[in-house]
């Protein structure tokens, strides 16, 4: 049964073809709710491209998947408002110029004006300001990271965070929305092994809590479930997707 806050995911001869070739073919598999799902494979293997595609963001070219007991592609729309991106480099990064408290306050308005009801939307100012304030809280908490602690609190730039800090941050920016998919590129990326133990505490914390993890990583930690993306040497690319090809493909994903 599908869980009523974290969401399945699941995938069936999963392939995506772009205008250089596969960037992933023959993937299979399927996660429970509250799962945390690794996606391992070599540098060009389409790790980014299936997580993309997983979350409604890109269309893929064969084979089936679900989300959330949703179809993709026909039901990417829809995807895309249960599952949030935390670092995607090229998608969802961090401005480096914005501080803390802007990201989180630009976050928390986004989601209040378009993820809130009408009857939300009414109530006092006062009574919404104090609401958002409420959802930064707990994201932070649940990413955590304790703004008290940076240099300069929430005025902090995201220039000045640690890689452990602004993963943190993506990671709370993400969760403001309490999606049931929480979905982020190159999770142990730069990270020391301390950091790399760190980060993959946070991340099974909330998979734990019931909100599914989908990660792209080097290496999975012990008791993740790992997904392999290693396409047939017939299937490589000749030249890896490049940035502005991956981001049609996005923008043709949106229009679906």
């Amino acid at each position: 049964m599908e869980s009523p806050h974290g969401a399945a995911v699941g995938a069936e001869d999963f392939g995506l073809k772009g205008p250089r070739g596969w960037a992933f073919r023959h993937v299979g598999f399927s996660a429970p709710p509250g799962s945390l799902v690794t996606v391992e494979g070599p540098s060009g293997s389409g790790r980014t491209c299936l997580l993309l595609a997983l979350t409604g963001r890109m269309r893929a070219t064969e084979g089936s998947a679900e989300t959330g007991g949703l179809e993709l592609p026909r039901k990417a729309a829809t995807v895309r408002r249960i599952a949030a991106l935390g670092p995607v480099p090229g998608v969802s990064e961090l401005d480096p110029a914005f501080t803390v408290a802007e990201h989180l306050r630009e976050r928390a308005l986004l989601q209040g004006r378009y993820g809130a009801s009408l009857r939300t939307l009414l109530r006092p100012r006062a009574e919404r300001r104090a609401a958002a304030r409420a959802r930064i809280d707990t994201a932070l908490e649940a990413a955590g990271l304790d703004t008290a602690t940076l240099p300069k609190a929430e005025r902090t730039s995201v220039r000045d965070l640690e890689r452990l800090e602004a993963l943190r941050l993506s990671v709370a920016l993400a969760l403001i929305g309490t999606p049931r998919l929480l979905a982020l590129d190159d999770a142990d990326l730069k990270l020391s092994p301390a950091e790399r133990t760190d980060a993959w505490a946070l991340l099974r914390s909330i998979a734990d809590s019931g909100t599914t993890v989908l990660a792209v990583c080097s290496e999975a930690p012990e008791g993740a479930q790992v997904v392999r993306t290693a396409p047939a040497a017939e299937d490589v690319p000749t030249a890896p997707t490049t940035e502005k090809e991956s981001a049609d493909a996005i923008v043709e994903a949106g229009r679906a």
